[in-house]
């Protein structure tokens, strides 16, 4: 795991502007810096090492093939390199300098070139490869976007780097904020790929390869450098596809459960026995819920000694998990460490976010997630986590709620929707809410929930609409970015998974292809890597996401469980130790807003503080602070958007 960064340009490239934007990912990577500069070629790669395999200079980056023909700037991990080296090894003698899966890419370029090798790859990465010889650049992102990819133009480069602290370095860097991006931002409260919050920065896309001939910077083309078919020169191209694997599974399902089961079981174990391998100290995230314990439980099957296991708690029983978590870890006899967060635990890491993410992200789980991540650091470099199998396996609340409340409302004609709809938003929004919840359920539900259904009968068409309608906490407030246009990460995504518009499965790709890269697996990055821990996601493995797509009628009843996890992980451990509501990593960020936040928010929510940012309308933000003191809504989801992004944008001046 560590931190790339490089440039193309016409011009020599200058050494020390490589070296400060490999220097500014030292977090990503503190064992160790490298540099390789090629004047004649215009191209300056960067590397940040977090040592993990090969723990010697032999696993230096940025590292040359043992032909001379390919440098690879890399970060992540090819778990199944010693296999791939077998491979290669059996139809010809390697000089193998050392036992990186860094030297083993290299050879497998140089012998089967980038397409064929990234079919054998099974693992996490991001790719910067230089060829010699065709005088061409490469980036590729993982299949489900576990590493993290930004670039763009700057002052005529093209520049890369594993965050966007790297690209500010380069002297052409302009902080021009995409107000479009921003209204994007305030509805999902993450930017999926290919956007940031930067004009002309994007992210590449989880699954694609990017590659770039060095004469194409003689004519930069015009439009945007993540379009398909950008121009001479430049390509853009997916090697592995959701939407194929998914229609793949719809024409191969599996029998019956059975079938499914012994296949998704053996599909975790062999990530598990991939995933755990390293030269450092390796141990897991425990939630105490069905995705981290059946992780865990594996685990210790297959590293067959005592994990360790680290979570967090909190002071407010009403949102601590740690007693259920401590209840798996006892049973599984892991060495377990707990730490529970008060107030002044997070003041320190709020402080922190905008360094940590380098673009505004709204998850208010950030903070757990950064706690327990600098709680493992101190014990491993290594910590493997149960996300994706919410994903996988349709684990959300929401799916069922968006999926029934379709089928419901398909049901009434759209012209009588959309006045029904009308006449909800004439009404106040106190007496609405009232009249959907009564008094006690008014003050405890989020948001405003009387709006939201009004917004959803006069626009939801579709299934879509109505989950979209779910994570978007800025849905009925016009203009909250005043001069932004529609952008809609709905249309980011070229490919068609062939599903129909109703189908559950729908949401579930939705997810895999935005929500997942962009707010699940950028938040665990992040935070993670801010410490230099590693993170490895074995529900991630792309053979194990190729079987749960064969599932037959996944959520045709509109609840699909997770029978299948929850039979792998009974086989270990009691059902009467996980069996409870699903909580979520979340914090109780609405009563500490109210009390012990309260002074920061103030500030950051300010009419003169949101006047000064030039972005936002002061109305509706102030308007919704003030509710959420009163305690009349719980707007803690929305407004922690907004405050997000006003830390971040003073974190920039």
């Amino acid at each position: 795991m560590c931190g790339v960064v490089g440039i193309l340009s016409a011009r020599p490239v200058d050494e020390r502007l490589v070296r400060s934007m490999a220097n500014s990912l030292e977090h990503r990577g503190p064992d160790a810096e490298g540099v390789w500069i090629d004047s004649d070629a215009g191209i300056g790669l960067g590397h940040r090492r977090l040592a993990v395999l090969e723990l010697s200079p032999a696993g230096a980056q940025p590292m040359a093939s043992h032909c001379g023909r390919y440098q690879l700037s890399f970060n992540g991990e090819i778990y199944n390199h010693l296999e791939i080296r077998r491979e290669l090894e059996s139809t010809g003698t390697i000089p193998w300098q050392g036992r990186s899966d860094t030297e083993t890419l290299l050879a497998a370029f140089a012998r089967w070139g980038v397409k064929a090798t990234l079919a054998r790859a099974v693992g996490m990465f991001v790719i910067a490869l230089w060829d010699r010889q065709d005088r061409q650049l490469t980036l590729v992102r993982d299949r489900l976007g576990e590493k993290p990819l930004y670039y763009g133009w700057i002052g005529g480069d093209l520049v890369f780097g594993s965050e966007i602290h790297a690209l500010r370095r380069h002297p052409g860097f302009e902080k021009r904020i995409d107000r479009d991006a921003v209204a994007l931002y305030l509805r999902r409260n993450y930017l999926s790929p290919p956007y940031s919050i930067f004009r002309d920065i994007y992210k590449l896309q989880p699954g694609c390869m990017m590659t770039v001939n060095a004469g194409v910077l003689e004519h930069r083309p015009a439009s945007a450098p993540f379009a398909p078919a950008t121009g001479p020169g430049m390509k853009l191209e997916r090697f592995w596809s959701l939407a194929e694997v998914a229609e793949a599974g719809r024409r191969n399902p599996f029998d019956d459960e059975e079938q499914a089961f012994e296949t998704i079981q053996e599909n975790l174990v062999d990530a598990l026995r991939l995933q755990s391998v390293a030269d450092v100290p390796v141990g897991a995230f425990l939630s105490g819920g069905v995705d981290s314990s059946t992780v865990v439980a594996l685990m210790s099957q297959v590293v067959g000694s005592r994990v360790k296991t680290f979570t967090i708690g909190f002071e407010d029983q009403a949102m601590d998990e740690s007693r259920f978590a401590r209840a798996v870890a006892d049973h599984l006899g892991t060495e377990h460490q707990e730490l529970i967060i008060r107030p002044a635990d997070v003041v320190d890491t709020i402080s922190r976010l905008p360094q940590i993410y380098s673009e505004p992200f709204a998850d208010s789980s950030q903070i757990p997630t950064a706690i327990v991540s600098n709680l493992a650091r101190q014990s491993v470099t290594v910590s493997l986590s149960g996300d994706g199998g919410d994903e996988l396996f349709g684990g959300y609340d929401r799916y069922a709620g968006a999926f029934g409340r379709w089928n419901r409302l398909s049901a009434i004609p759209a012209p009588l929707r959309h006045a029904a709809g009308g006449l909800l938003d004439a009404m106040p929004s106190g007496l609405a809410n009232l009249a959907l919840h009564g008094v006690r359920s008014q003050r405890r539900a989020a948001g405003n929930p009387a709006a939201k259904l009004a917004h959803l009968l006069k626009t939801c068409n579709s299934l879509e609409d109505v989950y979209f309608l779910y994570l978007d906490e800025w849905a009925a407030v016009k203009a909250i970015v005043p001069g932004a246009g529609g952008l809609d990460d709905r249309r980011a995504q070229p490919e068609d998974p062939g599903l129909s518009p109703g189908a559950f499965e729908s949401m579930l790709y939705w997810d895999a292809t935005s929500y997942l890269p962009a707010d699940i697996l950028c938040k665990v990055d992040r935070a993670a890597m801010s410490v230099g821990l590693e993170t490895r996601v074995p529900m991630l493995d792309h053979r194990l996401v190729a079987s749960a797509w064969r599932i037959p009628d996944r959520g045709a009843t509109g609840r699909p469980s997770k029978n299948i996890l929850r039979r792998i992980l009974y086989q270990h451990v009691p059902p009467e130790l996980i069996e409870r509501p699903k909580a979520g990593f979340g914090i109780p960020v609405g009563k500490w807003l109210r009390h012990e936040l309260r002074d920061w928010a103030e500030d950051l929510l300010s009419e003169q503080s949101l006047r000064d940012s030039d972005l936002l309308d002061p109305v509706p933000v102030r308007a919704r602070w003030r509710e959420h003191l009163a305690g009349r809504h719980d707007w803690s989801t929305s407004l922690w958007s907004v405050l997000m992004l006003q830390a971040w944008l003073r974190s920039i001046d």
